[in-house]
């Protein structure tokens, strides 16, 4: 699961799986755009929704938040 999670992540930038941050998206890692594209290829990988609730710094801001909201909605 990690490891698909990673790839994703990787496809959008390659930094990705290296940030060790809090906000992805706050330091300029990814974009509106490209944080869309991760949620719908996590959710086409995972055959899963991702609720709109869950798109905040807590679930999103690193490569660990986001494992773990997988794993939670799982």
């Amino acid at each position: 699961m990690e490891e698909k999670i990673l790839k994703i992540l990787e496809e959008v930038n390659e930094e990705l799986p290296e940030y060790t941050g809090n906000n992805m998206l706050k330091d300029g890692l990814v974009n509106s755009f490209e944080l869309i594209n991760i949620i719908g290829e996590l959710e086409d990988a995972f055959d899963i929704e991702i609720d709109a609730s869950y798109v905040v710094e807590k679930y999103f801001g690193n490569k660990d938040r986001i494992i773990e909201l997988i794993r939670m909605l799982l």
